[in-house]
């Protein structure tokens, strides 16, 4: 699903114009965007966060050049669904799959 489908889903379900939910759902991502670049985690109960993580430092080796290099740590933007969504989407998908 892509940003345009989540758009028309939105407006369809709501009888709002697509104009007006496409700024708003902007607005949504811009939001926790600039909040995560501030280093706050977003959480929408029922939903899920958006939390940084931390990556530690690692080797990797470069297979082409046959050299290793040292990838530094990083902190990293990583969704973690809540427990209701998870359990849904598993339900959801076992049907699906049957």
């Amino acid at each position: 699903m892509t940003k345009a489908d989540i758009v028309n889903e939105v407006a369809k379900g709501t009888g709002f114009e697509k104009v007006m939910v496409q700024k708003v759902i902007e607005a949504f991502m811009d939001s926790v965007k600039s909040s995560m670049e501030k280093g706050n985690d977003v959480f929408l109960r029922g939903f899920g966060s958006f939390v940084i993580t931390k990556r530690a430092e690692k080797t990797a080796r470069n297979i082409s050049k046959n050299t290793t290099i040292i990838i530094p740590e990083r902190y990293v933007p990583v969704f973690k669904p809540s427990k209701e969504f998870s359990e849904e989407v598993t339900k959801s998908l076992a049907l699906i799959k049957k």
